[in-house]
């Protein structure tokens, strides 16, 4: 493929370098970003080890990350015994911690680095839609290496576009711009609205799309998620016709012991879209449920999954067992 591709679009989302970067209310970001590097290079056990030992602190707190991702499990899985899932919990921090100590490698290591310690399973789904002229949008669950398959097609020289939401932090915010657009593709930011994203790909772009944060109750559907209800984004049904684009899933992995990633690539959903907006919405939280059966310490369940209630109560102040 041409490396030379041109990904310039006047309405994609391009954080610039500002010299007000510079000023002292940015320098602990600063330090921060120029201590990760050296430090990512450290032994994966030596990462995992500092994981643990942040995990058995976190686990103590009644309040943040272990506390959301409690909360989040006991509405999801209320008949599973408080020992199970607080171990989910720690296998999900510990996971979490040793991937972002890691995380600078993916900027830092070449391509060839990232191909080798990327395994992935059913690309023939993505390959054979191309080989067919289909354009394709990746349905992609908030897992800890969600970007990991987005910047290894990129590095292969696949056009790839992505919605983001920027960060408070500006600088931050171009850091990590720079990072997911360091082989190329487009980031289109989520104020700026879904057209410019379905044009990418009615355009030839492969979207990468990352349906499950919850938006709020004026622009989600509540549905089945689990064992209880999400407000869930219904717009996915909407971008696969309008873009004529066939959806397929994928499951992102991170092994903490090895330092390696695994991304599984999924037939696209058949029928889809589907009749009306909430079989969609059903249709990708039934995904990540499926998923969830032998890997769920690979979801992000420390995000606020639950924060809109159809009753507008809020839950995660809730006291959960830890014990049986």
């Amino acid at each position: 493929m041409s490396s030379t591709r041109n990904d310039f679009d006047p309405k994609a989302y391009n954080p610039k370098f500002q010299w007000g970067f510079l000023a002292p209310k940015y320098w602990g970001t600063w330090l921060g970003m120029l201590f990760s590097i050296p430090f990512s290079f450290l032994p994966i056990r030596c990462h995992r080890y500092i994981a643990k030992l942040a995990t058995n602190k976190v686990m103590t707190k009644t309040r943040g990350q272990a506390q959301r991702a409690r909360v989040n499990l006991k509405y999801c899985y209320p008949d599973m015994k408080p020992e199970q899932r607080e171990s989910i919990v720690e296998k999900t921090l510990v996971t979490a911690a040793t991937y972002l100590m890691r995380f600078p490698l993916l900027t830092l290591r070449s391509r060839r680095w990232l191909e080798n310690n990327t395994e992935v399973f059913g690309l023939e789904h993505f390959e054979q839609a191309k080989q067919r002229g289909e354009n394709v949008i990746f349905l992609v669950p908030h897992t800890w290496s969600v970007d990991v398959f987005a910047m290894l097609l990129a590095s292969q020289g696949h056009p790839i576009c992505t919605m983001v939401k920027s960060q408070k932090n500006p600088l931050s915010e171009w850091a990590m711009s720079k990072q997911r657009k360091q082989y190329g593709g487009r980031l289109y930011e989520r104020s700026g609205g879904i057209k410019p994203f379905i044009k990418a790909i009615r355009d030839g772009y492969t979207g990468y799309f990352l349906p499950d944060q919850d938006h709020g109750p004026k622009q989600s559907l509540f549905v089945d998620f689990f064992a209880t209800t999400k407000a869930t984004l219904p717009v996915m049904g909407f971008i696969s016709k309008s873009a004529k684009a066939k959806v397929l899933p994928i499951w992102a992995s991170f092994d903490s012991d090895t330092g390696k990633f695994r991304v599984d690539v999924y037939p696209a959903l058949e029928p889809f879209p589907t009749e009306t907006p909430e079989q969609d919405a059903l249709s990708m939280n039934l995904f990540i449920e499926q998923m969830c059966v032998e890997r769920p310490h690979q979801y992000m369940w420390n995000l606020k999954l639950l924060q809109t209630q159809q009753d507008g109560t809020y839950i995660y102040n809730a006291k959960i067992e830890t014990e049986s």
